[in-house]
């Protein structure tokens, strides 16, 4: 007579088991925040890309530049004459103008994209002789980590404050800085918040990077520029210039 042996699991048996998917949610959970961090950061390169077509398309239609928004709650551009005069500069930097150019507001980490633009631009029909007052430059750093400029002369530039640290978020709040090392993001926030033309006017612009103790500190500002050349071409093949 045969005896049935009962199915099942032993005490050790089933803490082997527990421990197998212990580790295997441990593994999936850096990979899993990673990939968080991945489509924010595609998502906010291509709303950059999308502003930056935005800003042309905005010019060849009108043949300027838009100027900044109202406020980071009200994302029409502002009135005509607000970048002209002596804070002119200053004036022309703030918000990007999300509902004129029919741009989401917020970008993938749920921060309003911050603007600059050359007033001129933003004011007058832009052309060949346009004056060059009041253009931006981007700076990166080099393998020394001195700042070098990337590019200079462009009319406007776009700016993504990145997953940490700065930016508005979508509660209207301010996010603040929580480190002490971030020089260069800083330095990319206090042009937002200038008093003088020339603060406004350069820009950071780096590969992302963690490491605190790099010349500038750990970094994932995004930023995105309308090159003049380019600005100009658009121009001409829309028939706004010459």
């Amino acid at each position: 007579m045969r005896l049935s042996r009962q199915a099942g699991f032993t005490l050790v048996e089933m803490a082997v088991v527990l421990v197998v998917v212990a580790l295997l949610l441990g593994s999936l959970l850096v990979p899993l925040s990673t990939q968080v961090e991945q489509r924010q950061g595609a998502e906010t390169e291509l709303l950059l890309e999308d502003a930056r077509e935005a800003l042309i398309g905005f010019a060849m239609v009108n043949g300027r530049l838009p100027r900044p928004a109202q406020s980071s709650s009200n994302g029409a551009e502002k009135a005509t004459g607000s970048c002209t005069g002596p804070s002119a500069t200053v004036n022309c930097t703030g918000f990007l103008p999300w509902a004129t150019l029919g741009l989401p507001r917020f970008d993938g980490y749920g921060k309003q994209l911050r603007y600059s633009v050359a007033p001129l631009y933003a004011e007058s029909a832009i052309t060949f002789s346009s004056s060059t007052a009041g253009h931006k430059t981007v700076k990166t750093r080099d393998g020394a980590g001195n700042p070098v400029n990337l590019v200079s002369g462009v009319p406007a530039v776009i700016l993504s404050h990145g997953g940490n640290n700065f930016g508005f978020l979508e509660s209207g709040s301010e996010l603040g800085n929580s480190s002490a090392t971030n020089a260069d993001e800083a330095a990319n926030d206090a042009k937002f918040k200038c008093t003088l033309a020339a603060d406004c006017d350069n820009f950071m612009h780096r590969m992302r990077s963690t490491n605190t103790g790099v010349t500038g500190g750990e970094f994932d500002d995004l930023a995105a520029w309308v090159p003049n050349t380019l600005l100009i071409n658009r121009l001409v093949a829309a028939g706004r210039l010459p």
